[in-house]
């Protein structure tokens, strides 16, 4: 086995060479195997989502909501992720991994961790939280532990609501195995011709436009009592299949390739290959099978044959099949079984809700930085639109959109503001990841009421998120802008932490001017007086900012550098840390996904520190913080091969002391000794800290009170 192919989980010597057009001959030799897997890591960080599932001390509805996070995040990381190297071991090329593993050693590696995950899962769900919601009043019972009158009151309730949308599919010679649709609830049932006794299968799909758990009124108890769909459909079967005795029924589900491959430089028209490419993704080939732990084996072959899938892929449940579905069981109102109540704040500059101030009046007196969901979308983002559109002195508003809510208010401002005859141009971003349908949906819409709609460069998602209002104000024009690390959706940005500064800083207005250029026309800058652009700059940018501290660290300047992001996991930004590390500088990384750089290894990095930080909120934000050059930096982009070579992203530098110093503090915070997290060990294996959770404080719930969040 060669250097690159190692499998130890601790990375060898320091001194074990690589070749010198790996690390350039003038600088030190790396260790081969210096990278964690990003598959494997990812796993590690949806099992920390498991963690808080399993934390007791969480309110119990949050840890089903937690059960539900690990079941949708493992749903796309098989659609995506299982897809991408299934496809590339079945291609044959030899293609692996940066720590050396081929397609199918990783496939093998993450079945036996996923394994594992599921099975740790099922344990936390059926022992742990159900058993302790029923002791609250909140229970999920199987059709047998209900009485009569509520099998009754259930029964009319399928009759009306459920039996109408039924289309059970039978298997024999005239009516081949139906086609399974990726991540569907189903019920496969064996059923017996009462006079021949001949036995056929047949499928039945449990249908997901009607909810997943039929809720149960118990009055005179209090109680809430939820029933599964599928248990409701099962007591019902003999009524989908008349003259026919019911032998078994068993539930399943199957996770199908979603990944999409749009030959932009073949298609002229970009959304009408994309909805082409959208109705493929239905007939995707499966990855995973999920069964319920008491099927026959006689079933299981059936399904592995039809469905084409290994042993491998074959995931066992006890109890529920879909945890997603505990989202419902989650929106019960139960709030002293949830985390206390809040409300975001607006920042100073603005004004409070009851007299808020002009926001072009504000930014001339400076810049404004937001922290979300601390401090509200609404009053500012939203609001920065919204004045924007209605404001008569406004000209032109360009806007970048990645993702966006259902009933979005951005949207409704770019048509307001196209309607009063302003220039609007929207960059609709429409390979955002199963957001496509609905930015197809919004794009349509934006172009019918005007605004110029672009769909982005060709073989690049534009994932920037970047606002641009030029408005005249007599004696001249002036541009506001916003830049930020999170999608201009009202929703997500009660649930994501990021930030986002606001700012008439000429520079950067004139830098995103030749920006949207950029992506609306044929004009290609290659270089901007602040702001870092990838393709081209954030890689080189963020890796001449790092090698400049450790200069200055050389000369004697107090050095430090951290990083805040969701995945670190480019090699070349990794390297960069490795030998800031190994020149004695220290690097602080907060990371909340992926992470393939090994930290406090001797003589390799020893100096770094990395953490993951979950709570009631998704980190999100990406910040970079030099401290000897006294830089800081924020935006869109992770350290990650598409966000550095197949994305446009944008980084903003911060000039105001005062908002460093707040950008500063999030990481203080976050790197508190005492602050709930998990560290990244040498072996690379995560370690829940502080060691005396007594002593342990919530980072998130601490910038919430210093934002002035009101809470029950």
């Amino acid at each position: 086995m060669s250097e690159t192919e190692s499998t130890s989980g601790t990375p060898q010597s320091p001194s074990t060479p690589v070749t010198a057009s790996q690390t350039g001959s003038s600088k030190p030799r790396l260790p081969a195997n210096r990278y964690i897997n990003r598959e494997l890591s990812w796993l590690d960080f949806n099992g920390r989502v498991l963690a808080m599932a399993a934390d007791e001390r969480q309110p119990l509805l949050e840890r089903a909501k937690f059960l539900a996070i690990f079941s949708s995040n493992l749903d796309e990381f098989y659609m995506v992720r299982v897809a991408g190297l299934k496809r590339r071991d079945d291609s044959g090329l030899p293609v692996r991994s940066a720590d050396g593993k081929t397609p199918a050693e990783q496939l093998t590696l993450i079945g036996e961790r996923a394994h594992e995950l599921s099975a740790e899962q099922d344990h936390i769900l059926v022992d742990e939280v159900l058993p302790a919601l029923a002791e609250e009043g909140v229970l999920l019972l199987p059709w047998a532990e209900l009485s009569a009158d509520e099998r009754s009151l259930l029964s009319q309730q399928f009759h009306d609501r459920i039996f109408p949308v039924l289309t059970p599919l039978a298997v024999d010679p005239s009516h081949p195995f139906p086609y399974i649709s990726g991540l569907s609830l189903n019920l496969a049932v064996t059923v017996r011709e009462t006079e021949s006794g001949q036995e056929h299968f047949a499928r039945v799909k449990i249908p997901n436009n009607v909810p997943r758990f039929v809720r149960v009124e118990r009055r005179d108890t209090k109680q809430i009592v939820f029933v599964s769909a599928e248990e409701v459909i099962a007591a019902h079967l003999d009524q989908l299949f008349h003259g026919m005795e019911i032998v078994d029924y068993h539930v399943f589900r199957v996770t199908r390739n979603a990944d999409l491959a749009v030959e932009e430089d073949r298609d002229e028209d970009l959304l009408k290959a994309l909805e082409r490419e959208l109705a493929r993704r239905r007939f995707g080939s499966v990855v995973r099978l999920e069964v319920a732990e008491d099927m026959t084996d006689h079933m299981l072959h059936l399904l592995k044959s039809e469905l084409e899938v290994s042993d491998e892929d074959v995931y066992w449940h006890r109890g529920l099949i879909d945890r997603t579905a505990l989202w419902q069981i989650y929106g019960v109102n139960l709030p002293d079984l949830k985390e206390k109540a809040w409300v975001p704040s607006t920042p100073p500059a603005f004004g409070e809700r009851e007299a808020q101030r002009n926001i072009f009046a504000s930014l001339q007196d400076g810049d404004v930085l937001v922290h979300h969901p601390y401090d509200s979308f609404s009053t500012t983002v939203q609001r920065f639109l919204e004045q924007a559109a209605a404001d008569p002195n406004v000209l032109a508003i360009k806007q970048t959109l990645y993702r966006t809510s259902g009933d979005s208010p951005i949207i409704n401002a770019l048509v307001e503001a196209a309607a009063a005859g302003k220039q609007v141009v929207a960059m609709v971003e429409l390979m955002a990841r199963f957001d496509e349908q609905n930015n197809i949906r919004w794009a349509r819409e934006l172009e019918q009421a005007g605004v110029h709609v672009v769909y982005g460069l060709l073989g690049l998602k534009t994932h920037c998120k970047t606002s641009l209002v030029v408005r005249d104000e007599g004696d001249r024009l002036r541009r506001y802008c916003h830049i930020g690390t999170g999608n201009y959706n009202p929703k997500t940005a009660r649930l994501y932490e990021d930030v986002g500064l606001f700012t008439a800083d000429e520079d950067i207005a004139a830098d995103l001017n030749e920006l949207f250029n950029y992506l609306t026309g044929y004009s290609h800058p290659t270089k901007y007086r602040k702001i870092l652009v990838a393709p081209e700059g954030i890689r080189k940018g963020i890796i001449r900012k790092i090698e400049h501290e450790v200069q200055l660290a050389a000369d004697g300047h107090d050095a430090r550098i951290r990083i805040k992001a969701n995945a670190i996991v480019d090699e070349q930004v990794i390297d960069a840390l490795y030998r800031a590390s190994q020149a004695g500088v220290p690097v602080e990384v907060v990371v909340r996904g992926i992470c393939g750089l090994r930290a406090g290894v001797p003589g390799l990095s020893e100096n770094i520190e990395v953490r993951s930080i979950l709570g009631q909120f998704l980190e999100h934000s990406r910040i970079f913080t030099f401290k000897a050059s006294d830089e800081v930096l924020f935006g869109s982009a992770d350290m990650m091969h598409r966000n550095l070579d197949r994305r446009v992203e944008v980084l903003t530098p911060v000039d105001d002391p005062k908002l460093k110093a707040d950008l500063e503090h999030v990481f203080d915070s976050a790197m508190d000794p005492r602050t709930r997290c998990w560290s990244l060990m040498a072996d690379g294996t995560w370690k829940r800290r502080p060691d005396n959770r007594d002593d342990e404080r919530d980072h998130q719930m601490e910038l919430l009170a210093e934002h002035g969040g009101l809470r029950d």
